[in-house]
């Protein structure tokens, strides 16, 4: 059977399946465990509360590392056995969301055993994060996936910024970003902002914030194929 180049570029990519499918859930499972053990040892106070834990933030973490490491690391031999940058980009973009969805389903499955479980006999919420993940399961599998998607391309800039810059223009690159946000933060507290923007992100349901994670999407792509069709290797 015969496939095309996209699919071909994502089959390429999963030659490392450690990468792509085994690290992002060794590092997820060390976060979980971790978590249990802290509040094994932390006195539960209201047992009728949720105890709200951030080892998930590893899974995440570790897929933004992945989406860096699938331009900086594979880009230079795909390019050299003739693919051409505009396919590899749609394969790599192609991989993301695919790896995103798969992770996303499980995520959302873990927030339906930890409900079931009652916090996984402890209260503990894991695979739900309030405001963000906490709502019906099919709601928090399109954020988680969206969310997974937007971490990956972003690691994927960075690491098109560095095959093009080294590690100098990947600095540059990130200081800009802060520069930006600095700027905004200023203007923010010039004009009185602060609280009108503590209250659209307080106000803001489920559904708003993924699209808003979905609109980061399309930024990051754009972004990254503007780089990648410059990009000399």
């Amino acid at each position: 059977m015969r496939h095309t180049p996209i699919v071909t570029v994502g089959r390429y990519l999963l030659l490392d399946r450690v990468t792509y499918l085994v690290l992002p859930w060794v590092w997820a499972a060390f976060g979980f465990l971790l978590d249990v053990v802290i509040l094994q040892l932390t006195p539960a106070g209201n047992s009728d509360h949720h105890r709200w834990v951030g080892g998930l933030a590893a899974l995440f973490i570790v897929v933004f590392v992945v989406g860096s490491q699938s331009v900086a690391r594979a880009l230079p031999f795909a390019l050299t056995l003739g693919v051409s940058r505009r396919t590899y980009f749609a394969g790599v973009s192609s991989l993301a969301l695919a790896l995103a969805a798969g992770f996303g389903l499980v995520v959302a499955v873990g927030q339906i055993l930890e409900r079931a479980t009652g916090g996984w006999g402890m209260n503990m919420g894991y695979f739900r994060v309030p405001y963000f993940l906490d709502g019906p399961w099919y709601l928090s599998w399109l954020t988680a996936t969206t969310t997974f998607v937007l971490l990956f391309v972003y690691g994927m800039w960075y690491g098109l910024m560095y095959r093009r810059g080294g590690l100098s223009g990947t600095m540059i690159f990130g200081g800009a970003q802060l520069g930006v946000l600095a700027l905004a933060a200023i203007i923010a507290t010039g004009v009185h902002g602060w609280t009108a923007i503590g209250r659209f992100f307080t106000t803001i349901t489920a559904t708003g914030v993924t699209g808003l994670l979905a609109a980061a999407v399309v930024v990051m792509l754009a972004g990254g194929f503007a780089t990648i069709r410059r990009l000399a290797v």
